[in-house]
């Protein structure tokens, strides 16, 4: 069998980026394609159907080019619109192509590390008003308990480069005040954007709270997930080549988009349509 299939990677923006860098990693032989729907960022703000519009252009995009399974490196898509595209649009337009969230992997790894069933999210408000991760978490433990904020700049400040600055600093200590006072001993990280202020998430929310970042997840549980299903890896290219699209193709993508691959990347303008 031919082996001429890629993974895609879709975020709305750069935190996808961090995902796909530690995918690269756990996963370097297969062929990638990432697109950032950066002249539409952030989608946390934006209502859920248009978010799935949004989405299915991405996934008609990525499947265009030669994208066997996708990977919403993105929680406002995953909580949005992704069951919808499972269930509804990939078996009418794409069959027998895969999407996969990174929400559900998250959910399952705070379960497996919270002793108190206390769990902290903090994301968009598109998440978090959807309730997703309350739903996905409840599923898998009952009787846990669940605090949610909503934390609108830090995509923004991810999208600016600004994660270092004092100023984020000053909003992080306080996007994260009431939820500290929750006596949580678990944080997730709902968006992936987050993951590029983990350090500072992580002197904010203090010591004993174990955080769960995507970043660090995803590429383990895609590693499970293609020797489960021998189907898709078997037609799996394998040149190891990462290829980058952005439908607003600027410098400043290069330029950020190169800090959190790890590496200097090149970037082609994306049409959606």
């Amino acid at each position: 069998m031919a082996r001429t299939k890629k993974i895609g990677i879709f975020d709305s923006g750069f935190g996808g980026i961090d995902i796909l860098r530690g995918i690269v990693h756990e996963l370097p032989k297969y062929d990638y394609v990432y697109l950032g729907d950066t002249a539409r960022t952030p989608y946390g703000t934006r209502s859920p159907d248009v978010v799935y519009s949004f989405v299915t252009q991405a996934v008609d995009f990525l499947f265009s080019k030669q994208c066997e399974l996708i990977i919403f490196a993105c929680n406002t898509a995953s909580s949005d619109a992704l069951r919808r595209i499972q269930q509804e649009y990939i078996p009418k337009l794409h069959r027998n192509k895969k999407v996969l969230g990174v929400l559900i992997p998250a959910a399952e790894t705070a379960i497996e590390n919270s002793k108190t069933g206390r769990i902290g999210v903090i994301a968009t408000e598109g998440t978090v008003n959807s309730g997703a991760f309350p739903r996905e978490l409840k599923k898998l433990n009952p009787s846990c308990s669940i605090f949610q904020q909503a934390c609108p700049l830090f995509v923004p400040i991810v999208e600016e480069g600004e994660e270092h600055s004092p100023a984020t600093k000053l909003i992080i200590k306080r996007y994260l005040n009431s939820i500290r006072k929750k006596k949580i001993d678990t944080l997730i990280l709902g968006c992936t954007h987050y993951g590029i202020l983990e350090k500072s998430i992580r002197n904010a929310i203090g010591p004993g709270v174990h955080i769960v970042s995507e970043a660090r997840i995803v590429p383990k549980k895609l590693a499970h997930y293609l020797k489960r299903h021998p189907e898709i890896e078997r037609v799996l290219s394998r040149k190891g080549s990462v290829k980058f699209f952005s439908t607003d193709l600027t410098d400043r993508f290069t330029r950020l988009g190169s800090r959190f691959f790890g590496k200097t990347i090149k970037a082609q303008k994306a049409i959606l349509n």
